[in-house]
């Protein structure tokens, strides 16, 4: 380094998106240059320049059928009481489909409507008409023809067009090149090990592939340290090689984040800041006549900004429309808080129940990559609008199928491993069906079925006064609706503490006397309610547990925790345990249970689901896990 020092840039910019994009497509001059390839190895190519065909397809006139090819005129007298009889060579000569037709004949006549008379001879009991069964030069492609106009791309069929009309190279758009700089002093390869401090680079992957996606050439460099000289070589050698450069990570306001220094440095910064959430700190600028796009390390901002900034880039380059996605209107389940004076970008998982489409918001942090993932859809909310009311019907873009989603049974409810086991063996199945599940605990799960907002609900609620599981609570909040609870799992809830129980949990108690740091599920959750009823029957109050208010939306979440601090226990299920390698004291044995309408029950998706959970091969799986174990002859529960 040349020991000059940076100050750190705290004030981001709240530039419309709108704007930002706007801005660096202006900027954004690079004609794409054109390159010939061989037809077979064009798929996906955007077409250069006009393609014209070299050949008429048929080049000639071929027979549409397996026949005779004769002279219509020869056969006007064939009747079914005075039968013709015609001459091979002179009158007729045998053709199969695809063959070319002499030039003294102008129709065919299919084989099935001849008869044989002998090795010379057939008959016939009907005329032809001229041209029948024949296709003419040029029916399908007329030489000269213009096949496909500039910046059209190519798919499997066209190809088969393009060499049947004599093309075999086709011109198309030279991928534009796409260097991707990973940047940080924390990253690590792949293979490099697991350590605190130490995350793996994977953003560089995904933004690669974006880029094929996109139609783009992605150059994925290696990892570069936050050092403003390394950065600055980095992003030198890279407007050299490419067309548009990506830098990952540096873009905030933190001590270590040079990457706005060394672009102004080395050319002009347009926007360092949008008014989006999440994906506000993007860096947009230019060097040596490249632009330069840097974005966040969190993962899903930094894919955001790269479907905002780069995508649009690729295609201008390939003088291709950009993608839109389908959109369609569904019914908020959740209520959905936004701040004035940016855009949200909210991930949804979408479901189709009752004939309407009800979506609820996954988690909004900007590093779960999961999110993505999982989501079926997203929302965007105005810089002006303040968010939206449960019930309200908002649009939403698509990111996955319109028909996988309406095929999907919603499952909302308390947390189980079993439930992505279960939509494992319904895809199996050939069924077109699989589970998208919102880990929300067991009343809101109830709840859901009770607004018909979910097929099927997953539910452990223990009365405290009689012990009995999940009755009580169908009884007195489902009250006059047709719904079935179906008797699902046994299965144990206990401590899971780390290895060796080095704090010595065995109860509540053990948890106040110890001080550990305890990771709790979140109010609604069945384990609240036990960990609640455990507390009161040891006489304790929750402000006596450290932690009590800190909530987990799922028993792996719980489980995490624990195993990341020694000084740390949650309740939970076994397998949550034995999935990261803990210890479990059994506190109770409890019942999962199934809940859901009547009308699910009884329809096709619900004959699926039961069918699978009463098959040998899922209970055999269940209990692989542990701790589990599948109600056999479940007999289900109408109210």
């Amino acid at each position: 380094m040349d020991g000059k020092r940076y100050n750190r840039k705290i004030y981001l910019e709240d530039k419309p998106r709108q704007e930002a994009q706007a801005e660096i497509l202006s900027a954004f001059t690079i004609s794409p240059e054109r390159e010939m390839v061989p037809t077979g190895g064009a798929l996906g190519r955007i077409t250069a320049q006009p393609v014209f065909a070299n050949v008429s397809m048929p080049h000639y006139h071929a027979s549409a059928m397996d026949g005779i090819a004769v002279n219509a005129e020869d056969t006007y007298e064939a009747h079914e009481q005075r039968p013709l009889h015609l001459k091979q060579g002179q009158q007729f000569v045998y053709v199969d489909t695809g063959n070319s037709i002499p030039p003294e004949f102008n129709a065919v006549i299919m084989i099935e409507h001849i008869h044989e008379v002998d090795n010379e001879t057939i008959e016939i009991i009907e005329p032809a008409t001229p041209w029948q069964h024949i296709r003419p030069i040029g029916e399908d492609i007329v030489q000269e023809e213009m096949l496909f106009p500039q910046g059209h791309a190519l798919r499997p069929a066209d190809l088969g067009a393009l060499l049947a009309a004599g093309v075999t190279e086709v011109p198309v758009a030279k991928k534009p090149v796409i260097s991707i700089i990973p940047t940080g002093n924390e990253l690590v390869v792949s293979d490099a090990g697991r350590a605190p401090g130490r995350i793996i680079e994977f953003n560089g992957t995904v933004f690669a592939n974006y880029v094929r996606e996109w139609g783009g050439e992605p150059a994925l460099s290696q990892i570069v340290k936050d050092d403003p000289d390394k950065i600055k070589q980095a992003l030198l050698d890279a407007t050299e090689t490419s067309d548009i450069v990506v830098i990952n990570a540096g873009s905030s306001a933190g001590s270590k984040d040079y990457t706005v220094h060394m672009i102004e440095e080395l050319g002009t910064v347009f926007t360092h800041g949008v008014a989006t959430r999440p994906g506000k700190p993007v860096i947009l600028g230019q060097i040596n006549g490249k632009i330069v796009v840097g974005v966040p390390g969190y993962p899903v901002s930094a894919y955001l900004a790269l479907e905002w900034f780069v995508r649009p880039l690729i295609c201008k380059y390939l003088q291709i429309p950009e993608p839109r996605r389908q959109k369609i209107e569904v019914k908020l389940g959740r209520r959905i808080v936004s701040g004035m004076g940016a855009e949200d970008f909210i991930r949804m998982n979408i479901g189709y129940v009752n004939g309407q489409f009800i979506a609820n918001p996954l988690t909004r942090a900007a590093g779960v990559t999961m999110s993505l993932v999982r989501a079926d859809g997203l929302l965007v909310i105005p810089a002006s609008q303040l968010g939206y009311e449960q019930g309200e019907t908002v649009e939403v873009e698509l990111l996955k199928p319109l028909e996988e989603i309406k095929n999907s049974i919603v499952f909302s409810g308390s947390h189980d491993l079993t439930i992505d086991l279960l939509s494992s063996h319904l895809k199996s199945r050939e069924t077109e069906t699989k589970i998208v599940s919102s880990h929300v605990g067991s009343m809101a799960g109830l709840l859901a079925i009770r607004k018909g907002e979910a097929h099927v609900a997953g539910i452990h609620l223990l009365d405290p006064q009689t012990k009995e599981y999940n009755v009580s609570y169908v009884k007195k909040m489902l009250a006059g609706q047709k719904v079935v609870l179906y008797p699902f799992l046994k299965r144990k809830q206990g401590w899971i503490v780390a290895k060796g129980n080095p704090l010595g949990i065995h109860n509540a108690g053990d948890l106040a006397r110890q001080h550990a740091e305890y990771a709790n599920r979140q109010k609604g959750a069945g384990t609240r309610i036990l960990f609640d009823l455990l507390l009161d029957e040891t006489g304790l109050d929750p402000e006596q547990i450290n932690g009590y208010d800190r909530e987990m939306f799922s028993h792996l979440s719980v489980a995490a925790e624990v195993k990341g601090n020694e000084k740390a226990a949650g309740l939970g299920i076994f397998p949550a345990a034995k999935a990261m390698n803990l210890d479990f004291i059994p506190v109770a044995d409890e019942s999962y249970d199934l809940l859901m309408t009547a009308s699910f029950f009884e329809s096709r998706q619900g004959n699926a689901l039961i069918s699978v959970i009463a098959s040998e091969t899922f209970q055999a799986d269940v209990g692989r896990i542990g701790g589990y174990s599948v109600v056999r002859g479940a007999v289900p529960l109408y109210f």
